[in-house]
């Protein structure tokens, strides 16, 4: 039975694991820089230890709130708490547990009729407001002097690296540990006052009773840690701002210092031994601290990358928070209370809270007589038994209180509904507009291919017209040269046969005009035009692999190309077969081509 009503506080504990330990190792794990095995090992191991070693300080200020005397009143407060968190979690609203447990709690107080210690309360408020701000000035503080020796050390990246894995992981040791010895009062603290246990002793160390309800809580958030934090881990640090690894290793640093300042009882009794006012130990909010801590990089960095919807809606959920588990709790302990009969408070708590009104305000003597006293206690709790609800002062002012809470609760949850509605067809109508954009963008590429295809055919049949007339040309060229070789042949002839000096006078001429015809062979200059025009990608490349070509080189493996014979290139170019054959062995020398290798093959192939 004691198992299944701390089973809410274990939810609870399961529910902060899975949640806050991702405040810790989430920026280590989401950016690869430590894989989550590790993560959870070593959250796991000092979440534990901050819970048994220092996780009283904090409890005991939860205490003086309020006293949760029965078992089934800390069942009931835990759970609501608990579902608090996990249905605003599921919601997707960023949630303190810190601020849950205090609703509840306050929601007891108000069921039972307990009165809420405002001091105690002012303390924990006015930390829901010091741990975000100390936690913005601390990463300021650290980031400038961690940057400022960084740029004095230059450290190689390679090196920074590895020194920011390694701050990763001692960080999130001390901000594990600081977790744990701060929020276990949110998991067991209201269990303590109803379990009163035992100390154990395990010879090296002895753990009482707080300690073992704390090892239990520990427990439970270390199985949060390992079986539900690993998505949230994976996604967590980049929502509100975006972070390096310096800048997460700040923001975790800055967090946990936090979460220690407001858990550590020796540093608050060094404080006030100073003359200086006690640090209160209060369970702080882990969610609250780290991001106090990014608003603060935020703002040291002109405060352009923090994201201000995300920083509303965080804060509407603190807001919201405290209230909801109030009410949660409040309806809870009358449904335990009056349908199961089960105690939500200790009788005799309560008798003793009746009793102290009368004496308080009674102006007749005191009478010191023992059976006097049994007498009127007597007579007191009977009343108290009989007439439950006598104080209809308190009942009133209950049922107005839970009737604002609920209205404001309704209000909110129908504020959460539009707003989510709005965002939802605000998104379907992005959507909608995007799939547009796509389909025209679609289309206007299938336009841009049609064209291109088109444009590349008409290319393609340009080109094949040119090639078939430059090899048309060759041909004439090569056919003309011929015609007009024999033709010089013969009149070299007529020349060397001929007697007359006037005839040998004219014939002369006239091969002095063959061959300036030859050299001013308008075909042939036509010729080179197609071919640097069909080449030019060609000339591109063989200047890339071959730089040292001279321009007539560069015509020469053209026209090898196209596969032309040398007897052909030397009718193209008016040059004899030897001097081409001359020209090719240069050529391939340059080349560094060998002899059992075929030039033009060779050249076909860049």
């Amino acid at each position: 039975m004691l198992l299944f009503f701390l089973s809410s506080g274990l939810f609870l504990g399961w529910s902060l694991g899975s949640n806050d330990a991702a405040n810790v190792f989430g920026s280590a794990v989401g950016s690869r820089m430590l894989k989550f095995r590790t993560a959870a090992i070593i959250a796991s191991i000092f979440v534990i230890l901050g819970a048994v070693i220092q996780g009283a300080g904090a409890s005991q200020t939860l205490g003086k709130l309020g006293s949760v005397s029965a078992l089934a009143g800390s069942f009931t407060v835990a759970l609501s708490a608990a579902v608090t968190v996990f249905t605003m979690v599921r919601w997707k609203i960023p949630v303190s547990s810190s601020q849950a447990v205090v609703g509840a709690i306050i929601g007891w107080n108000f069921y039972t009729g307990n009165p809420t210690d405002i001091n105690s309360l002012t303390k924990i408020m006015g930390t829901w407001v010091m741990g975000p701000v100390l936690g913005a000035v601390f990463s300021i503080l650290i980031y400038l002097a961690l940057s400022s020796y960084l740029n004095r050390a230059k450290i190689h990246i390679v090196k920074l690296d590895a020194y920011v894995r390694t701050g990763l992981i001692v960080v999130g040791a001390f901000g594990s540990y600081s977790l744990g010895a701060n929020n276990i009062a949110n998991v067991m603290g209201v269990f303590v006052p109803a379990i009163p246990l035992d100390p154990i002793d395990f010879g090296l160390f002895v753990l009482n009773g707080s300690q073992q309800l704390f090892l239990l809580g520990g427990l439970a958030i270390a199985v949060g840690i390992i079986t539900y934090s690993k998505r949230i881990m994976r996604t967590v640090g980049n929502d509100l701002m975006e972070l390096s690894p310096v800048s997460a290793l700040v923001v975790v640093l800055a967090h946990s210092m936090v979460l220690f300042i407001f858990s550590s009882q020796s540093l608050s009794n060094f404080v006030h031994s100073l003359g200086l006012p006690a640090i209160p130990l209060v369970p702080i909010s882990s969610s609250q601290a780290i991001v106090g801590a990014i608003i603060g990089l935020g703002l040291l960095k002109g405060g352009r990358n923090v994201n201000l919807k995300i920083l509303g809606g965080i804060s509407l959920g603190w807001i919201t928070t405290p209230i909801i588990a109030g009410v949660v709790a409040f309806l809870s302990l009358f449904f335990v209370n009056n349908v199961f009969k089960l105690e939500v408070v200790h009788p005799a708590t309560q008798i003793e809270q009746e009793i102290q009104i009368p004496m308080v305000f009674k102006s007749t003597p005191v009478i010191h007589a023992d059976s006097l006293k049994i007498e009127t206690t007597q007579a007191l709790t009977q009343e108290t038994i009989l007439h439950p609800t006598s104080d209809t002062f308190i009942t009133k002012y209950a049922i107005i209180i839970t009737a604002s809470l609920i209205a404001l609760l309704i209000l909110v949850l129908v504020y959460g509904m539009m707003k989510r509605r709005k965002l939802i067809k605000k998104n379907n109508q992005n959507t909608k507009e995007l799939i547009s954009k796509i389909k025209l963008l679609e289309s206007k590429i299938k336009a841009l291919q049609k064209k291109n295809e088109v444009a590349n055919k008409n290319l393609e049949s340009e080109v094949r017209y040119k090639k078939k007339q430059m090899m048309t040309l060759a041909i004439n060229i090569i056919q003309k040269n011929e015609f007009i070789q024999k033709l010089k042949n013969k009149i070299i002839k007529l020349k060397s046969f001929s007697a007359s000096t006037s005839t040998q006078n004219d014939l002369q001429k006239i091969s002095l005009l063959i061959n300036e015809h030859l050299y001013l062979d308008k075909d042939r200059q036509t010729f080179q035009i197609y071919v640097e025009e069909l080449h030019q990608n060609f000339y591109l490349r063989l200047d890339a692999s071959y730089p040292n070509l001279t321009n007539n080189e560069k015509r020469l493996c053209a026209l090898l190309r196209l596969d032309l014979s040398s007897k052909e290139i030397a009718s193209v170019l008016n040059i004899s077969p030897k001097s081409v054959e001359m020209n090719r062995y240069r050529l391939r020398k340059k080349m560094k081509i060998a002899g059992s290798d075929n030039l033009s093959a060779m050249i076909q192939k860049l």
